[in-house]
């Protein structure tokens, strides 16, 4: 029978690619955690999911010319999700399509021209690498950029937190009292798409928007101002990023899957258990019903 403190400890302990792939997880949980606060509190969250696949045509490029370079595929992710966001704002802003439509329009094209790209010019693994992430094998190049990325989103984070939060709450009366409305709209879109690229790094396209916005979600049930919604988010994100790192090492699972899912549990359960879930909102409803 193993020990509780080896099956927990050991891992960590003996195997440094486990140690690289907590620390990775660290600064994801640090830096996308509250971007998928605001994310949420924009209304925005399926934007973050077409975002996380319009990085992969910059990525595959990046990976086509230059192999498996960390700063090739993060400059042509960067470069290709801003270019989808821009693009789909402009085209929003000048015809009759609304921003969802164009978004979904671009994201499409992205998604199915990088799977293209990876498909024609490389082999299965590459795509797998791709699309699923390589959280076990991030190396002290890829560990600070995460971290890098980390700094750079606490940072601007708490530098246009106030007109953030006010443009999450009432966009209209922003503008009209302060020209920072436009700063904050790109530079969340700019954070969002970083966070994203460091994601695609360490889980992978189709999982990177999964630590941005399942913690967020889940962090909602419990707590109602920012701060503490931020905090409880970071929490979350932590938590279940180790409790996945340890079951997809004892149980030989993919272990970007097997992180998100265990967002997936925290949010099922909060969603349930939670002050503001659906078993004490029925509770309310029942005593005031009866008084």
């Amino acid at each position: 029978m193993i020990a509780p403190d080896t099956a927990v400890l050991g891992p960590f302990i003996e195997f440094g690619f486990m140690r690289s792939a907590l620390f990775g997880c660290v600064a994801l949980s640090l830096s996308a955690a509250p971007v998928g606060v605001f994310l949420m509190l924009r209304r925005m969250s399926l934007m973050g999911d077409a975002m996380a696949h319009a990085i992969l045509p910059g990525a595959a490029i990046g990976y086509l010319l230059f192999g498996l370079s960390l700063a090739a595929m993060t400059v042509g992710g960067i470069i290709a999700g801003l270019a989808v966001a821009i693009g789909s704002g402009l085209v929003a802003r000048n015809t009759l399509i609304r921003e969802d439509t164009s978004l979904a329009a671009f994201y499409l094209l992205s998604l199915s021209l990088g799977v293209l790209i990876v498909s024609v010019r490389g082999n299965s693994v590459d795509l797998l690498h791709v699309l699923f992430g390589t959280v076990l094998a991030l190396d002290t190049a890829a560990l600070a950029l995460l971290w890098g990325i980390t700094g750079v989103t606490v940072a601007t984070l708490l530098v246009i937190r106030r007109p953030l939060i006010l443009d999450c709450l009432d966009p209209d009366f922003l503008r009209q009292v302060s020209g920072l409305g436009a700063l904050a709209h790109y530079g969340f879109l700019a954070l969002l798409v970083i966070n994203l690229v460091a994601g695609f790094h360490a889980l992978g396209t189709l999982m990177a928007v999964g630590i941005m916005v399942l913690p967020a979600a889940a962090a909602r049930f419990w707590v109602r101002r920012v701060g503490p919604l931020i905090g409880a988010a970071t929490t979350i994100a932590l938590l279940a990023s180790v409790a996945g790192l340890l079951v997809s090492y004892h149980a030989d699972w993919p272990t970007s899957p097997v992180i998100v899912l265990g967002l997936g549990l925290v949010y099922l359960l909060s969603m349930v258990f939670a002050p503001r879930g659906v078993l004490r909102q029925r509770s309310v409803r029942r005593s005031h019903l009866r008084a």
